[in-house]
């Protein structure tokens, strides 16, 4: 399982663990602006129990990272409309006003705040969340190589009656491949029976040939006889 030191020293293992955003309220209840989306600086180091200077050296030193992740920072018209829109619904009742901003107003989601705790090192809580995240991963890790062996087992005792099966038919195949042999050597035999037949249809065909030209040459003579006895009688009735 990674140490606390690799967590905040690799953006992969970051990258990784950023979607855990539950743990945030699992180690301390994260308080929300009225949007229910966005946390604004304040109230992250309060969370984390820093000053909001330290909130921001981490934005500055990450801030590519933290952006990626969902930070903003609204200025002009869009810090105005949601001046309006959002911050107009904080009051806790008493009359209290939200805050003000002068220019501009950072903005954190859950996956932003959760990168925060990954990246500060100076803050208990933060230290506590990595933990949890941690300790989460390696219970993953473990319910996986759990779910895993599980797997294995059971392809191992499917493999058992698969072996199991293959023994049985075993004999049967056996058998199959007997009487398959047998037919192969009865349509050798066959095919030997077939091509003699046909060396002795070949043999007819031209003993046919040869039967027929002599017949021919036998109507030929037949013929050249009987012109010559026509001739013979038109000579004799003259």
């Amino acid at each position: 399982m990674p140490s606390e030191v690799t967590l905040l020293e690799s953006r992969t293992l970051r990258d990784e663990a950023i979607g855990r955003v539950e743990v945030l309220d699992k180690v301390k209840a994260l308080v929300m602006l009225p949007d229910g989306i966005n946390v604004c600086t304040e109230d992250v180091a309060r969370y984390f129990e820093v000053s909001t200077e330290v909130v921001k050296k981490v934005v500055q030193r990450h801030r590519v990272e933290l952006d990626e992740n969902g930070l903003q920072v609204l200025r002009g018209d869009d810090l105005r409309i949601f001046q309006r829109d959002i911050l107009s619904l904080w009051s806790d009742g008493l009359g209290t006003s939200y805050p003000q901003a002068a220019t501009n107003l950072t903005l954190f989601t859950r996956r932003a705040v959760l990168n925060i705790a990954m990246l500060l090192r100076d803050s208990d809580i933060a230290r506590r969340v990595r933990t949890y995240l941690l300790d989460a991963e390696e219970n993953g890790w473990r319910a996986g190589y759990v779910s895993l062996d599980r797997r294995v087992t059971t392809v191992e005792s499917h493999l058992d009656t698969v072996g199991r099966a293959l023994q049985e038919l075993g004999p049967v195949i056996n058998g199959i491949t007997i009487r398959l042999d047998r037919l192969d050597r009865r349509l050798d035999a066959t095919n030997q029976v077939v091509g003699a037949i046909s060396n002795r249809l070949c043999d007819l065909s031209e003993n046919m040939r040869g039967m027929e030209h002599r017949m021919d040459r036998r109507f030929d003579a037949v013929d050249r006889r009987l012109s010559a006895l026509e001739r013979s009688q038109r000579r004799k009735r003259r």
